[in-house]
């Protein structure tokens, strides 16, 4: 797979932790999400493959938050609380980048952002 160089810088607010990543499709799957975590934290995510995300600094200062099925992994930074990253619970083969967190990056930049339904989400229904 050829990427584009270089990659996006994306770090936490103290700096402790740093990734680079290549979005394959820039801002266009920019999303908000309204499930009960994802409300409360308020960010931007945007669309990441998995191999396309590495950890250039800061492994040991990551946290990991999960709940529910387990499914979604929410990584966060252990000194200043910043939201860096999570593997997707509606695609476990993606991770979910704070687009705030990317350098260079305004969200208010991004203009509306469309917001996914997570209170309806497909995982939780009941198989028929």
């Amino acid at each position: 797979m050829t990427r584009p160089e270089p990659p996006t810088r994306l770090s936490c607010h103290c700096g402790a932790v740093v990734l680079e990543l290549w979005l394959a499709d820039g801002f266009r799957t920019a999303r908000r999400c309204d499930c009960s975590f994802c409300r409360r934290r308020g960010a931007i995510a945007v669309s990441v493959k998995l191999p396309d995300l590495r950890v250039v600094q800061g492994a040991e200062a990551l946290r990991l938050y999960t709940w529910g099925t387990g499914t979604a992994k929410h990584y966060f930074c252990g000194t200043c609380g910043i939201y860096t990253h999570h593997q997707r619970r509606s695609d476990p083969t993606e991770y979910g980048v704070n687009a705030a967190a990317l350098d260079g990056v305004n969200p208010r930049d991004l203009g509306e952002v469309p917001w996914a339904d997570g209170v309806n989400h497909v995982s939780d229904s009941a198989p028929r």
